[in-house]
């Protein structure tokens, strides 16, 4: 049994063509950036670009970021570790790789708890503690 359609085949091909037309349309116009609107705040600065403000003392803007790349790819379960251990999570993690030659460079038998002591050992500068 044939269902009776409201359109027929001809019509059915015509509205697929509009259709088509303006969905290739709007792709376009979606690609296009638009500028932000007056009450909109400026863009800020690079995402990528070195952070700086506020940094502890005893350590410099880019031992911050050295610190917070090395704690992001290795996150917090990976504890106590190796350096064979480290190397190999910031391979699974996929890090820079001048990430994973920098953890090359630690001891061979040494145990971390944290990140703080990877990076010590690795001559970053860290946060002096007030006495």
């Amino acid at each position: 049994m044939q269902e009776n359609d409201k359109n027929s085949p001809l019509r059915d091909d015509e509205a697929k063509k509009r259709l088509q037309g303006e969905l290739a349309s709007n792709r376009e116009e979606e690609r296009l950036l638009e500028p932000s609107g007056e009450d909109q705040p400026e863009p800020g600065s690079d995402p990528q670009a070195l952070r700086t403000g506020s940094t502890p003392e005893g350590m410099t803007p880019r031992d911050v970021e050295l610190r917070t790349e090395l704690a992001q790819h290795l996150g917090r379960h990976l504890y106590p570790v190796d350096r064979d251990g480290v190397v190999d999570a910031l391979r699974e993690q996929h890090a820079p790789d001048r990430l994973v030659e920098l953890a090359g460079r630690l001891p061979m038998e040494k145990q971390y708890a944290n990140v703080q002591e990877i990076v010590r050992d690795l001559g970053i500068g860290t946060e002096q503690r007030r006495r």
